[in-house]
C-alpha cells in the first residue's frame, strides 16, 4: 500500500534552511554534521506530535544560537509563531563575557525561560534536550567523566546535572509522553538518581 499524500512543504522549507544555515558544521566532538542534531530533535517532536509548525521549529532550533541566522529572518521566512518557537529555545548571549563566565547565568535562563514558556514550546525544546541527553549519554558510557571537558560549563558534571534536573523540572508537564521518560532516563543514568 502506497503512502498518503501529506503536505511536507513547510517541513520541508525547513529541513533545507537548516541544512543550508548548519553546513561544513560539525556537531562538538563528534564526527558527524551537525544537521544530524536539528533532524533528531525534529523527529523527537513527531512522537508527541504532528503539527508542521512545530516540527518546523524544532528543525529550526539551533539557527539562531549557532549560526549567522537570526530570528527575523526565522520570523520573515516561517512566521510568527515558529520564530516564537526558536527564541524560546535560543541561548541568550552575554556580550562581553565568555560561554565559560556566562554559563551558569545563561543555563539559568534558560531553565526559567522553559518553565514559563507554552506547551508547545516544551515540546519542541524537549526534542533538543533529549537529542542532547541521548548523546551525552552514549559518551558518557564510552568516556566517563572525561567528556565534560568538551562542555564550557565552569564545574563540569556537577553543574551540568544541575542544568538538566533543572530543565527536567521545567519540562515535567510533558512527564506523560515517552520522550520525556528517556530524558529522565538518561540523566538518572549519567548522574545517578
Amino acid at each position: 500500500m502506497a503512502n498518503k499524500y501529506l503536505d511536507t512543504s513547510l517541513v520541508d522549507k525547513a529541513i533545507k534552511f537548516a541544512v543550508d544555515a548548519h553546513h561544513d558544521t560539525e556537531r562538538r566532538g563528534k564526527g558527524f554534521p551537525y544537521v544530524i542534531h536539528v533532524l533528531e530533535a525534529m523527529e523527537i517532536v513527531s512522537t508527541i506530535t504532528n503539527d508542521p509548525e512545530m516540527l518546523a521549529a524544532a528543525a529550526l532550533h539551533d539557527t539562531v544560537e549557532d549560526t549567522d541566522v537570526t530570528i527575523d529572518m526565522i520570523r520573515s521566512e516561517f512566521g510568527e509563531r515558529i520564530a516564537n518557537l526558536v527564541e524560546t529555545e535560543s541561548d541568550t548571549i552575554i556580550e562581553g563575557v565568555s560561554e565559560q563566565d556566562s554559563w551558569h547565568e545563561r543555563k539559568k535562563a534558560a531553565i526559567i525561560r522553559l518553565r514559563n514558556t507554552s506547551h508547545d514550546g516544551k515540546i519542541v525544546a524537549l526534542g533538543d534536550k533529549l537529542s542532547n541527553m541521548r548523546a551525552i549519554a552514549r559518551d558518557y558510557r564510552r568516556q566517563g567523566d572525561n567528556l565534560w571537558i568538551l562542555f564550557h560549563a565552569p564545574n563540569g558534571k556537577p553543574d551540568h546535572e544541575w542544568h538538566y534536573r533543572g530543565l527536567a523540572d521545567a519540562l515535567s508537564e510533558l512527564s506523560d509522553t515517552d520522550a520525556y521518560v528517556e530524558f529522565t532516563q538518561h540523566i538518572d543514568f549519567v548522574f545517578g538518581k
